[in-house]
């Protein structure tokens, strides 16, 4: 599987390259662009990267900074809660680090919001240990061509460890989530041009063989991402639109379920604004409106 990778990856590596967080191994601007890139999707953030590295082209810079600022930067973006973790993670780089994200698993692990996932794209990409990156187009890859079968997380993470070619850990790491995304999609894979598909795939292999349709193994597999709810109207939305217009003031109580689209649910909203304020996102003052924190 590697050497068929390897050899396809040239075909694209070019226009994927032109990613922004490609073309450094900073460690502080990997860790940016993965907590960006959380369950948000790829082009949203290469139009934002480059803006947010600039204001925050180090921990301390971003650490120093107010967390209203960062929020304001990260509208858009997904889920808040993420951007209170950014800051949170600057701020802890400084105290504990000196201001230099650690290059070992168990210290990155101790970061707000970064996961494993994120805590070993860090390692593959600025420190080149040793590591596999699982994400949800690697994930697939695992279960459909190298195991033929749904993975639990600690199968797909040890497959993927046992994969990485020694010396060549990002590229490796780059070339499958490449193939991931373009060949092994979650939605029509090309099947039928893959370099996989003849010889390696597994699950292709038993397809072949058998009189029935074999399911798709990377469905409910490790690593592999389920759709998320119906954005419209959902909670996300109203708290997108909280956040939003707190960027500009203080929100007064009575208008909170008009700001977050919701005309007659003015407990929802209130609901909302408390969870944020519980999140350290939001503060409720004395005249009991509502304001970043």
């Amino acid at each position: 599987m590697v050497d068929e990778i390897f050899r396809w990856w040239p075909s694209v590596r070019q226009t994927r390259d032109e990613l922004p967080w490609r073309s450094t191994r900073d460690p502080w601007l990997t860790l940016l662009a993965e907590m960006m890139l959380t369950q948000t999707q790829v082009a949203r953030v290469a139009e934002r990267f480059v803006v947010i590295a600039e204001r925050f082209p180090t921990a301390e810079a971003c650490a120093k900074a107010p967390l209203s600022e960062v929020l304001a930067l990260w509208v858009g973006l997904g889920y808040n809660r993420r951007a209170v973790a950014l800051h949170r993670t600057a701020v802890l780089i400084c105290e504990r680090h000196g201001g230099e994200v650690p290059c070992d698993l168990q210290s990155l692990l101790q970061l707000p919001g970064v996961g494993s996932y994120t805590a070993r794209a860090v390692l593959a990409f600025s420190f080149d240990v040793q590591s596999a990156v699982v994400d949800t187009n690697v994930g697939r890859v695992l279960a459909r061509a190298a195991s033929g079968t749904q993975l639990r997380p600690r199968e797909a993470q040890t497959l993927a460890d046992e994969l990485v070619p020694v010396g060549q850990v990002r590229d490796w790491n780059l070339a499958i989530m490449d193939f991931g995304h373009l060949v092994c999609r979650s939605r029509s894979p090309m099947c039928e041009s893959c370099v996989l598909a003849s010889s390696v795939c597994r699950w292709q292999q038993m397809r072949r063989s058998s009189k029935i349709e074999i399911p798709d193994p990377a469905v409910g597999s490790g690593g592999v991402s389920t759709r998320q709810p119906t954005f419209e109207g959902s909670d996300r939305q109203g708290r997108g639109r909280l956040v939003r217009a707190a960027c500009l003031g203080p929100l007064p109580e009575d208008e909170l379920c008009h700001i977050a689209g919701w005309p007659n649910e003015h407990e929802r909203a209130l609901r909302i604004a408390d969870m944020l304020v519980v999140e350290g996102i939001m503060r409720r003052d004395a005249n009991g409106c509502y304001q970043l924190a």
